[in-house]
């Protein structure tokens, strides 16, 4: 397991308390989970994720990941739709661990307000939710 002080989380990335990452990526916005999360969690063996065109409010339920350790619920770091789902995930839900902010990502979406996202924790403050 690894400390907060050796945690890989991304400066130009926001956290929610939850685990939850989000990143501006175009006219869109990615979310996935933690390096925290994903260390906690051990081997993903399975993600399942609200689809397509769902619009959820932020801390609504999104998914869930379950790993050989236990199941949990995923939570919307920001109000939006969620435009797309991490496909392969389906195939490869391991990859939410070897790469949880690049392939591993969970879903797209079109957020409600920016301004949403920019109230969440940066790296720093989440970092010191997890000491």
């Amino acid at each position: 397991m690894k400390t907060p002080d050796t945690l890989n989380l991304p400066t130009e990335l926001r956290y929610t308390a939850e685990h939850v990452w989000i990143r501006k990526d175009g006219e869109t916005y990615l979310a996935g989970i933690s390096d925290y999360a994903q260390d906690q969690l051990g081997e993903v063996v399975f993600v399942d994720l609200t689809g397509g065109g769902s619009h959820l409010d932020a801390g609504e339920e999104f998914g869930s990941v379950e790993s050989v350790k236990s199941v949990n619920s995923l939570y919307m770091p920001v109000s939006g739709t969620i435009v797309e789902v991490n496909a392969a995930l389906e195939d490869a839900p391991v990859l939410v661990n070897s790469s949880c902010y690049g392939d591993g990502w969970l879903v797209r979406l079109k957020v409600d307000d920016a301004v949403e996202v920019g109230a969440l924790n940066d790296a720093e403050t989440y970092r010191s939710l997890l000491k």
